[in-house]
Formats: structure tokens, sequence, C-alpha cells
């Protein structure tokens, strides 16, 4: 194994969207997760709505213009 090439392997907080967080180690300090397995419906065995439509909200934002431009110049 080469000397000085990997990155180093710290203490690492590990914070999600509920409120949870746990000890680890990573090569970052702090990680920030959306669902964890004290909230994950899996594990939970409740129905939980995960927000995703805000994402492709944000995606229609940025693209939904251009992709319905060109697609009014096609025709």
């Amino acid at each position: 194994m080469k000397a000085d090439i990997h990155p180093k392997y710290i203490s690492c907080t590990v914070t999600c969207g509920c409120g949870n967080s746990f000890e680890t180690r990573a090569t970052v300090p702090v990680m920030r997760v959306e669902i964890c397995g004290s909230c994950h419906p899996f594990y939970t065995g409740k129905q939980k709505f995960v927000d995703s439509a805000g994402r492709v909200d944000r995606f229609l934002k940025r693209y939904g213009k251009t992709a319905a431009a060109a697609k009014s110049d096609g025709d």
C-alpha cells in the first residue's frame, strides 16, 4: 500500500432529517441524510412521504422552459 495517498479515516457524526444522530467512521467529519434506520418505513412499519416533488419542480424550473421551447421549435 502506498503511503500518504489514502484519505484519513476519522470519527463522523451522521444526522438524519428526523433528528436522530449517531457516530460512525468515515472520511468526512459530518454527514446529513434524509432517511435513516429510525425513520425508514421498512424498519418502522409506518408510511412516510418523501418529498421528491421538490426535486422535480426544481428540475422543471431549471430545464422545463428550455425543453418546451426546443419542442415547439421542432414542430
